[in-house]
């Protein structure tokens, strides 16, 4: 008599991404709510204190493996004023850094969306990214950072929210939207229908460089048409330095040509004559 033997099935492999979250210090009251914003969309995410130094950089991979994550968020503020933004896959890398601008978070936006906290998020991603070699590396590393696995501790079970990653003028544009299943006021016993509405936050990320490592190592990919906010703010004073000094070189000369324009003493001037 055959006994039918049990089919081996292949185990199907567990998705354990974590994100430790954490800033340097000097962040100003928008940036923290980013970040609160963001570990609010983010159920996988270990938060962290401030790191006391933006010179050890090679210190987060050990604070990540301490706090038992593989993946690494870290928003570098410069100046009270400039955002930075590190996602890297500890300790082996790569790492990305990219440039935050157009901060807008939750309380701000006031938008009509909302979804439930600690749901999942499906992630999309446009087309452009999958054109270049860096958009590609980059569009991996947010699909482990921002992809929440279904055996999060803190995730709850629905799928309620849309992150976009798309890409315009070579800046990838995030957003948030709410999937909406409500009722069409023109048609109410009709079937639901679904839409999408923008919770927030919003932000811009400007890549700047591809690190081989975890926070250093090779260059994998530099923007060539990077500028500095601190070099775009130079410029806009030596702009104006040069409006002050040929606003001055003007007067200098209006003061010139009055000279010029005076006559001499006139001989037969009255108080020369009956003097």
């Amino acid at each position: 008599m055959e006994v039918d033997q049990p089919v081996p099935t292949a185990k199907k492999p567990r998705n354990k991404q974590r994100v430790l979250m954490l800033s340097s210090r000097g962040v100003t009251h928008r940036m923290r709510h980013l970040m609160n914003d963001l570990e609010a969309l983010l159920p996988h995410v270990k938060k962290d204190s401030k790191l006391d130094s933006k010179n050890h950089l090679n210190l987060l991979p050990e604070l990540a493996d301490l706090n038992n994550c593989n993946n690494a968020l870290y928003f570098e503020a410069r100046r009270h004023e400039d955002l930075y933004l590190w996602a890297a896959k500890t300790p082996n890398g790569p790492s990305i850094k990219m440039h935050v601008q157009n901060i807008h978070t939750m309380d701000e936006l006031k938008m009509t969306g909302n979804c439930l906290k600690g749901s999942r998020g499906i992630l999309s991603f446009s087309k452009e990214l999958d054109e270049t070699e860096w958009g590609k590396l980059t569009k991996e590393v947010f699909t482990h950072i921002f992809g929440v696995p279904p055996q999060a501790r803190k995730a709850k079970p629905f799928i309620d929210h849309i992150l976009t990653f798309s890409i315009l003028d070579d800046k990838i544009w995030f957003r948030n939207f709410q999937v909406d299943c409500g009722k069409d006021p023109l048609q109410p016993n009709g079937p639901p229908q679904t839409s999408l509405v923008e919770i927030g936050p919003r932000f811009v990320l400007t890549p700047i460089r591809i690190f081989e490592g975890a926070f250093g190592g090779a260059t994998v990919y530099s923007n060539p048409e990077f500028i500095t906010p601190t070099a775009v703010r130079s410029a806009l004073r030596r702009e104006k330095g040069d409006k002050y000094g040929h606003r001055k070189h003007a007067q200098a000369e209006r003061g010139l040509r009055k000279d010029r324009r005076k006559l001499g003493e006139d001989e037969l001037a009255v108080s020369k004559v009956f003097a």
